[in-house]
């Protein structure tokens, strides 16, 4: 998935205002929506909005706080139906002119703040909205009471193993009951 269309707009941080918040809002075209749909493999996307600001953090770092909706249509990962989730959360980006330096020799360890990046000469409104939709996405959509029914697979002749084999102490409970009627005889 590559987003390779602007969508909305993007901010020349020499440009943005240090004294105050910088408003944007993204309300993607119907045609925009399908492409977007397209990138994920989504059955259909509707509502999508990002709304927010970008504001100076100090004298060379910048934070975006936006607030994403969208109602996004997946396929059921069981039946394929069609399943709708509305998708309403916030985002935060903490753009960064320098990231500290983690030395080379020591082990990595998850940053204090995983929502900051390196910043560069723009910030991308369409870049955030696709990050956080690939974020936010249902990864295994499931329509209501949708269930598995037992998965039976074997080779063409031979007995398949059900459910109830293959759990891992089935087998030491026979062997257990097994040996305690041996004992009482």
């Amino acid at each position: 998935m590559q987003n390779t269309s602007k969508l909305g707009p993007v901010f020349k941080v020499r440009a943005l205002p240090q004294n105050q918040p910088q408003p944007f809002e993204l309300r993607p075209t119907k045609a925009e929506l399908a492409k977007i749909a397209a990138d994920f493999d989504l059955l259909d996307l509707r509502k999508t909005t990002l709304i927010g600001t970008i504001q100076a953090e100090g004298k060379t770092d910048w934070t975006l706080t936006a607030r994403l909706g969208a109602t996004v249509v997946q396929s059921c990962v069981v039946t394929l139906n069609p399943v709708t989730t509305r998708l309403e959360t916030s985002i935060e980006r903490h753009y960064l002119a320098q990231v500290p330096d983690q030395p080379e020799d020591e082990e990595v360890e998850m940053p204090e703040d995983e929502n900051a990046e390196l910043l560069g000469s723009e910030i991308d409104i369409s870049a955030v909205l696709y990050e956080a939709l690939a974020l936010y996405l249902p990864q295994f959509p499931r329509a209501n009471n949708a269930e598995m029914e037992n998965a039976v697979f074997t080779e063409p002749g031979k007995q398949a193993m059900t459910d109830q084999e293959a759990r891992p102490f089935a087998s030491l409970a026979a062997l257990r009951d097994k040996l305690g009627s041996a004992e009482d005889e």
